[in-house]
């Protein structure tokens, strides 16, 4: 299969649904917010992105399963499943917050072989497809050539309901305030991943994330010539739930770490 032109079409798709999600934005009601769980929010915005977005995928790959944040569609494909994220940083658009992003990736049986971030409010789509070179809006991307944490920015994410590794997060976070350029926490795992790609972080770090979250930016990672490992160093990010992307110099530096607190 030609993943040139899915990938092209998976763009398309994510724009079109980025372009509602920025309309809704303008004219957004607090008021509308549902919760899923703990600090685990969601609006009517997740949702019709979400049924956008997958009617949009039927049409490229009809036999296609589906994966959602939102789940609203429930289909397993034999061979290809669409893994998607329909607003990843939903906390940031209902607070009016500038980062949040739509995250599609495509898995082939058990390998992802389309991955794009769509990030909707600085209009920066992120995408790579099996054996390509990783783009933003058309042109190639790599991860930066910094070889040390010293060196290095960093992104991470902070657990809202699973809260038992929170010392230990805590600890480590501290560390790496004092050994790095500093630390960002932006709320959107996608572009965090986005960001790790095209070199202006060096390393991203999380635990607890869904498949739909990271799928995406897994592939652009490693097609940017990046690293994505998880907490072990081990390939399993998406099944243990643990991830660390890098731009593959700094990888054992930052596992070093991490595994003294974990």
């Amino acid at each position: 299969m030609q993943f040139t032109q899915v990938t092209n079409q998976v763009i398309e798709v994510s724009k079109q649904a980025g372009a509602f999600i920025r309309e809704q934005r303008r004219i957004f009601d607090p008021a509308k917010i549902e919760y899923k769980g703990l600090n685990d929010l969601v609006s009517y915005v997740d949702k019709t992105a979400e049924e956008m977005i997958v009617s949009g995928l039927k049409d490229i790959l009809p036999e296609a399963g589906f994966i959602t944040e939102e789940k609203t569609i429930n289909k397993t494909g034999e061979r290809f499943n669409w893994i998607i994220d329909p607003l990843d940083g939903t906390t940031n658009f209902i607070h009016g917050m500038p980062i949040f992003s739509v995250s599609i990736a495509l898995k082939e049986y058990d390998e992802l072989v389309v991955g794009v971030v769509y990030e909707v409010n600085f209009d920066e789509c992120f995408y790579a497809w099996k054996d390509s070179p990783a783009y933003m809006n058309g042109k190639e991307i790599k991860v930066s050539n910094d070889d040390t944490l010293a060196k290095s920015l960093l992104a991470t994410g902070f657990p809202y309901y699973d809260f038992t590794k929170q010392a230990a997060y805590l600890e480590l976070f501290a560390e790496l305030m004092r050994n790095t350029h500093g630390i960002r926490r932006l709320g959107s795992a996608a572009v965090d991943l986005a960001y790790t790609a095209c070199g202006r972080l060096e390393g991203f770090y999380e635990y607890n994330l869904n498949a739909w979250d990271v799928a995406a930016g897994i592939l652009i990672v490693k097609q940017a010539g990046g690293e994505v490992v998880n907490f072990s160093g081990g390939e399993e990010c998406m099944e243990t739930r643990e991830l660390v992307a890098t731009n593959g110099k700094i990888t054992q530096e930052l596992l070093n770490l991490i595994q003294k607190y974990f």
